[in-house]
């Protein structure tokens, strides 16, 4: 029902953010009591009738075809992001839901060797649903040096990149434009959180990042949703200051992103991300060893 429901939402709200002017519909100036377009005039634009549209909306149908799903997407003019975000929540309203809780996620040996050889690249890896399971020594450096370096070695405090955007005020201050990062952050969950509509996880931290954050609580109601893929940020890092940062996000087998924070070589930025990796490393090398 979790993810009828979910299907249900992410129809409505898309729904709603269509004015009838947008798909070519005439009002003749009437007024109208909802946002967006009615339900009758969606199902007329996708080929489907009224009340089928209805159930599925309200949760009460599980079992739309891709070609009707297609034909609603059409409708809602989504992008290919999104029209593949409403084929997985239809998906995973036909699934049975799960009866054994997930396997908690581990970074593979060959993907520790990556970070290991990618040395003063900065390197992150996120689970599904953003928990920060590994980094180089850089990729701390850069996202969050005020954190222990053995932090996501600890499966009970481990910190979840989602949680640290919305919640820890340092992660907030390394971003000139938070909100654009901030927006990223929640589509990106929302397309992990589709895939595994019955996972308890997403649905607890949805749940938490909800009550204490308001920005995050209207941002998740707008059901935008996005894929992994390179985006360019402007940082200001405690240590070395500005920096232009392209972020890379590939995934892997596992459906765990592999962030790689790169700079355009010879810039400014360059120089700055060279001497912030030296300087950590400067930095672990003096650090009197633990006995």
């Amino acid at each position: 029902m979790e993810a009828r429901r979910r299907l249900g939402e992410f129809l409505k709200t898309r729904r709603s953010h269509l004015r009838p002017e947008d798909v070519g519909l005439a009002t003749y100036g009437e007024r109208r009591r909802v946002p967006g377009l009615r339900r009758e005039e969606l199902a007329q634009l996708a080929g489907v009738s009224a009340p089928y549209y209805s159930r599925l909306e309200q949760g009460q149908s599980a079992n739309a075809s891709p070609e009707v799903l297609d034909a609603l997407a059409g409708a809602l003019r989504l992008d290919d992001t999104e029209r593949r975000h409403l084929h997985e929540l239809a998906a995973g309203a036909r699934r049975p839901a799960p009866r054994r809780r997930p396997a908690p996620e581990r970074v593979t040996p060959a993907l520790r060797q990556l970070l290991a050889t990618l040395g003063d690249v900065p390197v992150v890896v996120l689970g599904r649903f953003s928990d920060v399971l590994a980094w180089n020594a850089a990729g701390h450096a850069l996202f969050a040096g005020h954190l222990a370096p053995d932090a996501p070695e600890r499966p009970g405090t481990r910190p979840n990149m989602a949680r640290l955007v919305f919640l820890d005020p340092h992660t907030r201050e390394l971003y000139a434009d938070w909100p654009a990062k901030a927006r990223a952050v929640v589509a990106t969950l929302r397309m992990a959180s589709g895939r595994h509509p019955d996972d308890p996880r997403p649905a607890a931290l949805v749940g938490e990042l909800s009550v204490r954050s308001t920005e995050f609580a209207a941002w998740w109601a707008d059901q935008r949703v996005k894929a992994g893929g390179d985006a360019v940020y402007e940082m200001h890092h405690p240590l070395v200051g500005a920096l232009t940062v392209t972020h890379q996000a590939l995934l892997t087998e596992q459906e765990q992103h592999v962030v790689v924070a790169t700079t355009e070589p010879g810039s400014p930025s360059h120089a700055a991300m060279t001497l912030l990796t030296h300087t950590t490393a400067t930095a672990r090398r003096t650090l009197p060893t633990r006995g």
